[in-house]
C-alpha cells in the first residue's frame, strides 16, 4: 500500500462536528457517555491547564487537543449515534459505548519525517563534527557541504502544504521513534549528507520512517534515498545505532521518482540487522518490513480486532471471508479464534479466506500465516467483489464476512456482490463512519438488519473515529 506525503501528519485542521459538539449543551439521553472513563493523566491535566503543543496551530494534526479527553469521547459517541439514528431506531440495534484509551498520548508507533534544506547558515569549518573521519570518505559532497552550509529541516508538514514544521517533540508520536528522526538529522550534518530538495530533484536523503513494535519494542528504520550510492552507509548505520540503541534494523529504500509517494518500488538493501522486525498483536506474531501495512496505534488495534471478533459470534464451525484483508491481521485473528472454539463435530470447511487485490500484501499475509502455524487460513490476490461473485456462481455459502474498506467505503460493485453471495453475518470495520453509514443503508435495503455498533477511538485528539457495525440477515428463513 503506497504511502503519500499528504499522510505525514498533514491531516485536516477542520474542527468538524466533533469539536463543535464539545461546546454544546448535553445532548439527549441517546448521546450517553462511555460507561467507564479513561484515567486522566498528568499530561491530560497539563493540557486542560493550557499547556498545549507549541506547534499545534501550525501542524493541525490534533484538532481536538484543547478538549479534555473524556469530552472528546462523549462527542464522538454522539456523532456515531446521530449517523446511525434511523437504523438504531428501526432495527433495535445495540449501541455500545466508545472504547477509548487509558493513556491517549504517544500512541503512533510509526513516525515519518521528510528532510529538506533550510536557510543558509555560517560555515561549519570550526565545529567538532566536521572533523569526523567518515566525513573524509564522502569526498566532493562534503566539500560542497562545508562551503554552502544549510540547515536541515525535519518534522511534519504544515496542514495542506509541504512546508516542514520543525518539532523536537510530539504528544501523539512514539518518543523513541521521534528521537531517531532527530538523531538522523544530526548525523546527516556530521556526514555531509544533503537533504532532498523536491523543487530541484537534488539531494540524497528524502525521508526516514521509524516503526516501533508494540509488544516486542523492536525498531525498524527505513532511510528513503534519492539514489543507490550511499558512501559510508554501514558506518552511518552503526553510528545511528550507537546513538539510538533501541534500533534493531536499518533499511535503505531507493526512490528516484518525482512523486509524493514516500517509498520507492525498486531497490532496497539492509544496512543493519535482519531487515524486518517482529511484533505481537492479539496473541499472534507479525513480520513487519518497510512496505508492510501495520496499524499505527497497536494498542487500539487489539481493542478493535477483539471487538470485531466478539461481534462475529464465532462458534468454530464458520466459513469466513476477510475482504480487503491486507497483510491478513484480522483474518488470522479470526482463524485462531476458530481453532480455539472448534467443536468435535465442526464442519470440515471451517476456515478463513482472505482476499485483497494488492499482491505484495497477500505475500505478507501468507508469510504471517506460515509464521504463526495457522493452517485454516488461505489468501488470494484478487478483487474481493469478483471473488464473491465467483463463489455465488458456484453455489458456495458464506457464514461471516469481515470487511475493512478504505476511507471511501466499499464500491457499489462490492456491495452488490455481497448481496449476491448473501453471507449470514457481516462485520463491517470502517475508518470513515460517514461512508460506512451509506453502505450500511444499502445493505439494509438488501435484506440485512443492523444488530450492533461499536465505536473505537483509534486516534485520540483528532476528529477520526473507527467504527464497527454488525449486520445479520433480516429473515434467515427466506
Amino acid at each position: 500500500m503506497e504511502q503519500k506525503k499528504s499522510n505525514v501528519r498533514s491531516k485536516s485542521r477542520s474542527k468538524g462536528s466533533v469539536a463543535n459538539r464539545s461546546t454544546r449543551k448535553k445532548r439527549s439521553a441517546s448521546a450517553r457517555k462511555p460507561d467507564s472513563k479513561p484515567s486522566i493523566t498528568k499530561r491530560d491535566k497539563a493540557l486542560k491547564a493550557g499547556q498545549f503543543c507549541p506547534v499545534d496551530k501550525q501542524c493541525g494534526a490534533c484538532q481536538l487537543l484543547a478538549i479534555p479527553y473524556a469530552d472528546q469521547l462523549t462527542s464522538k459517541q454522539a456523532e456515531i449515534e446521530e449517523l446511525f439514528a434511523d437504523a438504531l431506531a428501526e432495527d433495535g440495534a445495540t449501541m455500545q459505548p466508545i472504547l477509548g484509551m487509558d493513556e491517549p498520548f504517544h500512541y503512533r508507533n510509526k513516525v515519518i519525517s521528510p528532510y529538506a534544506p533550510g536557510k543558509r547558515t555560517a560555515s561549519r569549518t570550526h565545529t567538532k563534527d566536521t572533523k569526523h573521519p567518515q566525513e573524509q570518505r564522502a569526498g566532493k559532497r562534503n566539500a560542497k557541504k562545508r562551503s554552502e552550509q544549510r540547515e536541515i529541516l525535519c518534522g511534519m508538514y504544515a496542514q495542506g502544504t509541504h512546508r516542514i514544521i520543525p518539532a523536537d517533540e510530539c504528544l501523539i508520536e512514539n518518543q523513541v521513534a521521534k528521537k531517531i528522526i532527530q538523531a538522523i538529522r544530526l548525523l546527516m550534518m556530521r556526514y555531509g549528507i544533503e537533504p532532498y530538495n523536491e523543487d530541484t530533484g537534488k539531494g540524497f536523503l528524502r525521508h526516514a520512517i521509524a516503526r516501533v513494535g508494540h509488544r516486542s519494542n523492536e525498531v525498524l528504520v527505513t532511510l528513503v534515498t534519492n539514489g543507490e550510492g550511499f558512501p559510508g552507509a554501514k558506518n552511518f548505520a552503526r553510528e545511528l545505532v550507537k546513538r539510538c540503541p533501541e534500533i534493531t534494523t536499518i533499511v535503505q529504500n531507493v526512490n528516484t521518482r518525482a512523486t509524493n509517494v514516500i517509498l520507492g518500488e525498486g531497490k532496497e538493501r539492509t544496512l543493519y540487522g535482519p531487515g524486518f522486525i517482529l511484533d505481537r498483536l492479539c496473541g499472534l506474531s507479525f513480520r513487519i518490513s518497510s512496505h508492510s501495512f501495520y496499524q499505527v496505534n497497536a494498542v487500539q488495534t487489539e481493542v478493535l480486532y477483539e471487538a470485531a471478533i466478539d461481534l462475529a459470534h464465532l462458534q468454530g464451525t464458520e466459513r469466513i471471508l476477510d475482504a480487503y484483508c491486507g497483510t491478513g491481521t484480522i483474518g488470522l485473528v479470526a482463524a485462531r479464534a476458530l481453532q480455539e472454539k472448534v467443536p468435535a463435530e465442526a464442519k470440515d470447511d471451517a476456515s478463513v479466506i482472505g482476499v485483497d487485490k494488492v499482491e505484495s500484501a497477500i505475500v505478507d499475509a501468507r508469510n504471517n500465516a506460515k509464521h504463526n502455524g495457522i493452517e485454516n487460513a488461505s489468501f488470494v490476490a484478487e478483487d474481493a467483489g469478483v471473488f464473491m461473485n465467483e463463489m455465488a456462481g458456484r453455489g458456495e455459502a458464506l457464514d461471516v464476512l469481515f470487511m475493512d474498506p478504505p476511507r471511501s467505503g466499499a464500491s457499489l460493485e462490492f456491495l452488490q456482490a455481497t448481496a449476491h453471495l448473501h453471507p449470514r453475518r457481516i462485520v463491517y470495520i470502517s475508518c470513515n463512519p460517514k461512508t460506512q453509514a451509506r453502505d450500511v443503508a444499502f445493505l439494509r435495503e438488501q435484506g440485512y438488519q443492523l444488530e450492533a455498533i461499536q465505536p473505537v477511538d483509534m486516534f485520540p485528539h483528532t476528529t477520526h473515529i473507527e467504527n464497527i457495525c454488525a449486520l445479520v440477515v433480516a429473515d434467515p428463513i427466506s
